[in-house]
């Protein structure tokens, strides 16, 4: 589905390190912080181990905690909504805008405005399971998602989390080099949150980073991943509950070397991307990703494409594995996750939007170093696939009258 790309450049600042003394909290962490925090054009950037570290730690450097309330898309990566649930707090889903697939500017404004009301307002953004005696609070913070690298409505979010009282904060892990109104993804909130897992525009192998305006959270931030140790990380004074949440040396300066082309990583990867959709165009069946007005600069994470309603995806997903190409649906809906049915009593129909979208998307094998011939090759095997599907589901074939 994905290649990462490492340069010789990106070995060579590897194995600097593992020529040094230092292999954990050293300066080359220092140095992926300082040059990412540059690039952003924002004062504090803080590595950790993931980007769901990131999301943990930054959801807790806004104070949330057990009985929160935090207001987030159920079309994501099952990471931004465990965070919540790591402090003991409530992921309360919003459904999502059909075109961004993020969160649906309205619906959060509401859900917010109810929260803060209480009472049967409130319970309706709640799930049908929920501790005893939870009857809802004012939400702490709102997480939305840049679902596949395209920015959520920023600017009406951060608007109505303000006005009732809540923290944003960004999960730009699958958006970096996304821009929102011409700023970059993760430069809206109290605290925005990339992701470096080998599949990303770039990768550290894991890792991630938060980045922050404020100097004070950036201080908890560094304490909260460094085991909850004080300012001047003192040996074994510890002053706060923390995490074992560092970026280790090795894994910053592959990403320190990733960073310094980060430019013409996401430019191979906008070419595959074009590709994509020229190839796609003539397609009736399926649906390119598209880009919604307030996309200024979109990072190709991922390539997902929607098929047409009434097609089997399943049928399509095993004939293109039989020509050798693989493919997933991308994403199921987090409240359908087994344990999210499990404990909080979500049932199909709960958000109908984001269902109807889970139930047709699908991402087609892309990486920066993919050839126009193997463009060629997957979208013909999906030509292919897409007519296997269509024959089997025929009225005649099927057998129907």
């Amino acid at each position: 589905m994905s290649a990462p790309d490492v340069s010789p450049e990106d070995v060579a600042l590897v194995h600097e390190v593992l020529q040094s003394d230092s292999l954990s909290m050293g300066p080359m962490v220092e140095r992926f912080e300082a040059e990412w925090a540059a690039r952003l054009g924002i004062p504090h950037a803080v590595a950790v181990s993931s980007g769901t570290a990131g999301l943990h730690l930054a959801l807790i450097s806004v104070g949330v905690s057990a009985g929160d309330c935090v207001v987030t898309s159920p079309f994501s990566f099952v990471a931004s909504a465990n965070a919540a649930l790591y402090e003991g707090a409530l992921p309360v889903f919003v459904d999502i805008d059909p075109a961004s697939f993020a969160l649906d500017p309205d619906g959060v404004a509401t859900a917010l405005a109810d929260l803060e009301a209480g009472g049967r307002a409130a319970a309706r953004w709640l799930p049908r399971h929920r501790p005893d005696g939870w009857v809802g609070r004012p939400a702490k913070a709102v997480m939305p998602v840049h679902v596949f690298g395209q920015p959520a409505a920023m600017a009406p979010i951060a608007a109505s989390a303000d006005r009732h009282g809540a923290m944003v904060i960004e999960d730009a892990c699958e958006a970096i080099g996304s821009e929102y109104e011409g700023q970059p993804a993760g430069a809206f909130g109290a605290a925005g949150v990339f992701g470096f897992y080998p599949n990303k525009q770039m990768t550290t192998g894991e890792g991630g980073v938060i980045v922050t305006v404020e100097e004070a959270r950036a201080r908890l931030l560094r304490s909260l991943r460094n085991q909850g140790r004080d300012d001047s990380a003192t040996w074994l004074r510890h002053v706060r509950l923390g995490y074992n949440y560092r970026l280790d040396e090795m894994s910053a300066a592959l990403g320190l070397g990733q960073l310094r082309r980060l430019d013409a990583l996401l430019a191979q990867r906008a070419r595959v991307a074009a590709a994509y959709d020229q190839r796609l165009a003539g397609l009736e069946a399926v649906t390119p990703p598209g880009r919604v007005a307030t996309t200024t600069k979109i990072g190709w994470f991922v390539y997902v494409v929607r098929l047409a309603a009434g097609t089997d995806r399943a049928a399509v997903v095993g004939a293109l594995a039989a020509d050798g190409v693989p493919s997933r649906p991308y994403f199921p809906p987090i409240h359908l996750q087994p344990y999210y049915r499990e404990r909080f009593g979500y049932r199909e129909g709960d958000f109908p939007i984001t269902e109807a979208i889970a139930r047709t998307t699908l991402a087609l094998p892309f990486h920066g170093q993919m050839t126009d011939d193997e463009v060629d090759f997957v979208v013909s095997a999906l030509e292919r696939a897409l007519s296997t599907s269509a024959d089997a589901t025929s009225p005649v074939a099927s057998g129907e009258r």
